[in-house]
């Protein structure tokens, strides 16, 4: 029987977009804003830092308090919220009301990535979720790399104000085809507070999170840095490090993109390990690559930034199929949200601190990639309990359909 990925799916996806750009682009509008606001750099810099904070820590708090059969309205409110959010950072004349307006949009964006990825996975069929998930991931990345430089561009010309005005219609955009679209979504099990709480007890959810956060250490951790990593004088002159930066966006578009059929084909743990792999191999070739040829080096940076944007399609999988049961996947997903964050603010001070010793460029890479070898031995543990488990739980189904 011939499936189809349902159209909410892509409705999701659409307000993923929206999010993918409102995370990255207030950082490239923070000198309009400080003119604007007449505030210092510093000051200014802290609309990026309140967005993180509110993503990454209050929507898992949302999202555990969110009932547990009210799922769509969940969604629905969450990217409202958003919304609402841009489009009152447009109109505030006060900086500190901007400051709350930035947080209640990152608080919104993080609580409908969430409940957004595990409502994609419950419409569409068992052996299509990864490539749905596959569809929200690909949206996302989409927002960072195109619709960045889109919404600055349209701000150097109108203001910084436009670039939110127009996160602010495609967010509407999703929630209105999202409003007509998407289906009622199933009620989960209702739980406690206490029993949700339970979930970071589960081993399993705890290493999978762990992955995700040496992986974002590694990764992200060093996209903080590849500036200063390419234009290194031990490396030959780079005038123009632009194309360095398309190459990982583009890179990690195609990453999420190609990884849905492996999704279908490959057990996630296995897969994972692979990821986690290459990733490890990129890091550590980045400096070699880059001391031969600074062009050369787009060969490793294009692989690191598809397999770092691919691999939370089969780890959000991997959550919501060992979580489903118990009807907290929108939770454990809200909570690998908060690792990438947290892991990507514990990687960029690392690496200061590196550059505060003055330590060589090319130790960045290397520490990097030794993070995510880490990240790589976890998963393969990982991968070692999964095919240990594997063979005493068909021995229980067998069991089970003896008796």
């Amino acid at each position: 029987m011939h499936s189809t990925t349902p159209s909410s799916v892509y409705w999701i996806a659409l307000g993923a977009f929206a999010l993918g750009m409102a995370s990255f682009v207030t950082a490239g509008l923070v000198p309009m804003i400080e003119q604007s606001f007449s505030v210092s750099v510093a000051a200014a810099a802290q609309l990026v830092t309140v967005f993180a904070l509110a993503y990454g820590i209050g929507s898992p708090v949302c999202v555990a308090l969110l009932p547990a059969h009210r799922q769509r309205f969940g969604l629905l409110s969450a990217l409202g919220v958003f919304v609402l959010a841009n489009v009152a950072s447009t109109v505030v004349d006060d900086f500190a009301v901007l400051l709350v307006c930035r947080a209640f949009a990152g608080l919104g964006a993080g609580v409908y990535l969430a409940t957004g990825i595990t409502a994609c996975a419950t419409v569409s069929e068992p052996h299509r979720r990864g490539r749905a998930i596959a569809i929200i991931m690909a949206g996302m990345a989409s927002g960072t790399v195109l619709g960045v430089p889109l919404s600055l561009l349209l701000a150097e010309q109108s203001g910084w104000q436009a670039a939110l005005w127009l996160i602010a219609l495609l967010g509407a955009g999703s929630w209105l085809g999202l409003l007509i679209k998407l289906p009622e979504l199933p009620a989960g099990q209702q739980m406690t507070i206490r029993s949700k709480l339970l979930l970071l007890e589960n081993r399993k959810v705890v290493s999978i999170l762990m992955v995700s956060l040496l992986a974002a250490v590694s990764s992200l951790g060093m996209y903080t840095f590849i500036v200063p990593f390419i234009t290194d004088p031990s490396y030959a002159k780079v005038d123009n490090v632009t194309p360095y930066l398309w190459v990982w966006g583009l890179g990690g578009v195609a990453g999420s993109f190609l990884i849905a059929p492996l999704v279908e084909r490959t057990e996630g743990p296995v897969l994972i390990f692979i990821i986690m792999l290459m990733l490890t191999v990129s890091l550590l070739a980045l400096p070699v690559a880059a001391a031969v040829s600074p062009w050369l080096a787009m060969i490793p940076i294009a692989i690191w930034g598809g397999v770092g944007w691919a691999l939370q399609v089969p780890q959000n999988n991997e959550l919501i199929s060992a979580r489903e049961r118990n009807g907290d996947g929108n939770l454990a997903v809200a909570l690998n949200e908060s690792a990438l964050y947290l892991g990507s603010a514990a990687g960029a001070g690392a690496g200061g601190f590196l550059l505060l010793l003055n330590m060589p460029g090319w130790t960045l890479a290397i520490c990097a990639g030794a993070v995510a070898f880490l990240g790589t031995v976890l998963q393969f543990m990982n991968l070692r309990a999964h095919k240990t488990r594997l063979p005493g739980l068909i021995q229980n189904v067998e069991h089970r359909s003896i008796d």
